[in-house]
Order: structure tokens, then sequence, then C-alpha cells
């Protein structure tokens, strides 16, 4: 069964909600919260403990949603070996996966119906990286970003 992190600020909450009950019928649901509707939260803290925990192998796939899915991509990806992108069509969801070896799918609450977005997150967490040799390197070097970013 596969481990999955959740995460939501006020503007993606009633959505992770639905999402959240939805994926425990498939998959152990690690909720990073928010928990409760706190208009004054901040997507940051609750979009980097669940980036952290995808990073650290701790959940192997992270749903960040905030009120456009902008704010989580953005902070998500400030943890290294996090490739988080803010996704609206099926293709994406897949293919983000499969080439890029996307873990964090972000959602915007305010933007994405729940159908659609059930739709992205069941193609995001079926999807599996093709490690190819391209798709490697492409990443290998994404790594070697980090690293050098890590040191300075």
């Amino acid at each position: 069964m596969m481990r999955v992190g959740i995460a939501a600020d006020h503007g993606g909450f009633e959505l992770k909600k639905k999402l959240a009950e939805a994926l425990a019928s498939d998959c152990e649901v690690v909720d990073f919260g928010t928990h409760s509707l706190v208009l004054e939260d901040d997507y940051p803290d609750v979009v980097v403990p669940l980036a952290k925990a995808v990073a650290q192998g701790e959940v192997e796939r992270g749903v960040a949603l905030c009120g456009s899915g902008v704010g989580a991509s953005v902070v998500a990806n400030k943890i290294p070996g996090v490739r988080a992108a803010l996704i609206t069509d099926v293709y994406s969801a897949h293919q983000g996966v499969e080439d890029d070896g996307m873990n964090v799918i972000c959602l915007g609450g305010r933007v994405t119906g729940h159908a659609l977005a059930w739709d992205l997150v069941q193609t995001f967490l079926k999807a599996c990286f093709r490690g190819e040799e391209r798709f490697r390197r492409r990443l290998e070097k994404v790594a070697a970003i980090e690293k050098k970013t890590r040191e300075k």
C-alpha cells in the first residue's frame, strides 16, 4: 500500500479533505495539515514538512494544495530531492512522473474542481518513473544543481 502525504493551507483545505478521504481507500494517508480551516495560515508551514517527508522517503509521494497551487509548488521545490509541479491536466500528471520523476503534485483548491483533482491525483499515483538513460541523466543534472546550491 502506497504511503501518500497530503497538505493544504486554507485555500486548499476543503479539497484536501475530499482527496484525503478518497485516497484512504487505497493508500496510507499521512496528513500534514492544516487540520482545521484557519484563514491566517501560511502554505509554507504545511507544505515544507510534507516536502521534507517526501525527500526523506517517509512518504512515497506528496499532494500539496493551496489556493492556486503555485505557492505550494514554489515552496515544495525549495526542498532538495523534491520535484513538484502545479498540475492541471491528466497528461502532465503522468508524464511528470514518467519522465521527470515528479514526486509532489500541486493543485489549486480554488481553481481545480474535486472531480478533476481526483483524476489528476489518481493518474499521478499510478504513474512510474520510466528510468530511461535520458531521464536519469536529466535528474542527475537537477541533483547536481541542488548540491551546488547547498554548498554555497
